[in-house]
């Protein structure tokens, strides 16, 4: 698909949304940079912990993937009430709450490891996600607001950098301290109190893990509320019941959160399944400790690639470049269900650098002219990210009856299909 240049100039309403004025707050950006580093690492390690968990518990792929229904589900339940709560508190303390939870969810995971019960692990998984949600509902919306509403698409997809940046950098790590530690006997060899002791030893990995990312999660929230008094001309509309579903009445609006839905989905069921999809024979036959750090490839390319997008976002039309890279998603998917050995590894962890724009552009597109009504907008855009929870399991659902993984990329290409769809609608002004 050919890009054609589209110039931005100071009358582009796709740059320009004269009813948001800039928030004042020298070097803020900064800080909403780490929140996005914070919970972009945070929803990555979710790829580390899924194949751990699957042997562990002796999984199937439909079982497995509720680590992501559970995860993805709190941005159904606590997208509208933390938007609500954001508006309450304002955007820096909000962000405070939400590094809170995330705290909160992280030490879940030594009770959930001591006991060794998936549904534990399920647990927490959805605590950690409710403050990850909270979070995202401020740095959205607050990253457009702290600069000229003309280069909105470019600083969100800049800020979207450093979300990539975390979700490069967890897993690498996470990896090497919780694949790392697979022992060679396998879960489905025990029975009994040895099944248990085997479960607990492995499990502890798990948890030590995710103490360290609560450490790093408490510094960042010290930071966060000790600038907590930095934002100046705030405003948000008041707002009553579920706030910002009359927003799906937009056409745009409705669309884009569709496909945010959707991206989410792709995106999640990709990554969830990557570690394994390489370690299938057909692929590159390794086990998942010797190739687990490879996932940091497939997050990698989302991360280079958005900081090359933030550039070509102030040249070319937005719309078009989404277009352009679900078209290439799609493209990358089919040669890699119809390969084997390398290329078909490494053209599936190249679906990554297709990603790389699609969220902030997105979520950009969709939220054009929203004025005062930010918040609730991205309230919205949050719940419509359930799609992490509803296209893997569907996703899981679609491998386990047909016995390939390769089969049920056809699930994601649908979903890029579409997003392709509104990035050809979306390429006219608002």
């Amino acid at each position: 698909m050919a890009l054609a240049p589209d110039i931005a100039s100071s009358t582009d309403p796709h740059k320009i949304d004269p009813d948001t004025p800039p928030v004042e707050a020298p070097g803020l950006q900064y800080f909403v940079f780490g929140l996005f580093f914070i919970f972009g690492g945070i929803t990555s390690l979710n790829d580390v912990i899924i194949p751990k968990l699957k042997e562990l518990f002796t999984l199937n792929y439909t079982q497995a993937m509720l680590v992501q229904f559970c995860f993805f589900t709190a941005y159904l339940l606590i997208g509208i009430p933390g938007a609500k709560l954001v508006k309450r508190l304002g955007y820096m303390r909000g962000a405070v709450a939400g590094l809170v939870t995330m705290m909160l969810g992280c030490l879940m995971f030594i009770p959930a490891s001591q006991t060794a019960t998936y549904w534990v692990f399920l647990l927490a998984l959805f605590v950690l996600a409710s403050g990850v949600v909270i979070v995202q509902v401020v740095a959205n919306p607050l990253i457009s607001l702290l600069g000229s509403p003309r280069t909105a698409h470019s600083r969100l997809t800049f800020a979207q950098a450093f979300n990539s940046l975390g979700t490069t950098i967890f897993p690498l790590v996470g990896s090497v301290v919780i694949l790392g530690s697979l022992a060679t006997v396998s879960a489905d060899q025990l029975s009994g109190a040895e099944l248990q002791a085997y479960r607990q030893a492995e499990s502890e990995a798990i948890w030590q893990g995710y103490l360290g990312v609560a450490a790093l999660i408490g510094l960042v929230a010290l930071a966060v509320w000790l600038f907590r008094n930095r934002l100046q001309g705030e405003k948000h509309e008041a707002s009553s019941g579920l706030a910002g579903l009359d927003l799906l009445k937009r056409k745009r609006f409705g669309f884009g959160a569709l496909c945010i839905f959707l991206y989410v989905g792709a995106e999640v069921s990709i990554g969830s399944i990557i570690i394994n999809y390489l370690a299938l024979e057909r692929v590159l036959g390794q086990p998942e400790s010797v190739i687990g750090w490879m996932i940091g490839l497939y997050w990698g390319g989302a991360m280079v690639g958005r900081f090359i997008g933030s550039a070509i976002l102030r040249v070319f039309s937005p719309g078009k470049i989404l277009a352009f890279n679900a078209a290439g998603a799609i493209l990358l998917i089919a040669i890699s269900a119809s390969t084997s050995g390398t290329l078909a590894g490494y053209t599936l962890l190249a679906v990554g650098l297709m990603n790389s724009i699609m969220f902030p552009t997105i979520f950009s597109l969709a939220c054009e002219k929203l004025g005062p009504r930010a918040a609730d907008g991205s309230g919205i855009i949050n719940v419509a990210i359930f799609g992490g929870a509803v296209v893997p399991l569907a996703f899981g659902a679609l491998a386990d009856l047909s016995g390939s993984l390769a089969f049920a990329l056809i699930l994601p290409a649908i979903c890029y299909a579409i997003i392709a769809s509104f990035g050809l609608f979306a390429r006219r002004p608002a």
